[in-house]
């Protein structure tokens, strides 16, 4: 059983987890199974992602507005991860993921982690929009279902700003990053229908999780998308304490952290 780091002061506080995958030979192609973020899919996109693959992802993370839709979908992964067909990794580890359009010369590569939840000063996570109730609920309620966070928040941070864990001598998230990437073969790498290719790579040494952990720690990140997500998080995190459970995965959520000053963001 993974345990999460205890408190460690204020600012954020990364931990590596135990990543769900698809299982490359149970469906037709990893880019028939991927979705963009649940808020931006309209109608026919939404028929076009569900035609594309009988597991594509969007059927967990939009499977309706009925009553149940939330037990559906906790139903309907459940019934995946016992067909073989969404894998766990065995141990905890982060994960490096990068998006890349050659068209365009845009790049955009970042660490995906837990993070750990809480007021603004003691997880260092700044929102900076305000949040419709309903969707929330909706949000919470799939978290809830699924036991799962299905997708990751999205936070930028500043590359000079520092943490806890600065040193100078000691390579940056950003720098890891970068060496991962031009010398590591990724665990995953497509390209979808809008030209944009996706890599993905596991980062399951000890050293290089604990370099990214002390680089990062500390530091205070910007919600660049995903506020009913984090609202959602916290809410969620509010009712375990509430029903009188300590500390657990709830005090965690599921995050894309992106130095902003080396990948200007784009959503």
């Amino acid at each position: 059983m993974q345990t999460l780091p205890s408190d460690s002061g204020p600012g954020l506080a990364l931990a590596p987890f135990r990543g769900i995958r698809y299982a490359r030979d149970r469906v037709s192609g990893i880019a028939n199974v991927i979705s963009p973020p649940y808020d931006v899919i309209s109608g026919g996109i939404l028929e076009h992602l569900r035609a594309a693959d009988p597991h594509n992802v969007v059927r967990l993370i939009l499977p309706g507005e009925d009553a149940d839709a939330s037990l559906a979908a906790a139903g309907l992964m459940r019934e995946w991860l016992s067909a073989g067909v969404l894998i766990r990794d065995r141990m905890p580890a982060l994960y490096l993921y990068e998006q890349a359009d050659e068209a365009s010369s845009w790049l955009q590569r970042g660490i995906i982690s837990l993070v750990r939840l809480g007021s603004t000063e003691t997880a260092g996570i700044l929102p900076h929009e305000g949040v419709m109730p309903g969707l929330v609920a909706d949000r919470k309620a799939l978290m809830a279902a699924t036991k799962a966070n299905l997708e990751p928040i999205f936070l930028i941070y500043d590359r000079e700003g520092t943490g806890r864990g600065s040193d100078e001598a000691a390579p940056t998230a950003t720098e890891i990053a970068d060496h991962v990437a031009a010398e590591h073969t990724p665990i995953v790498s497509i390209t979808t229908e809008d030209g944009v290719r996706h890599r993905l790579w596991r980062l399951g040494h000890p050293d290089e999780q604990d370099a990214i952990l002390t680089d990062l720690a500390g530091r205070r990140a910007l919600i660049a998308d995903g506020h009913h997500r984090y609202a959602a998080y916290l809410d969620l995190q509010a009712d375990k304490r509430a029903s009188g459970l300590g500390a657990g995965p709830w005090d965690y959520g599921l995050a894309y952290l992106v130095d902003s000053d080396a990948y200007p963001p784009r959503l």
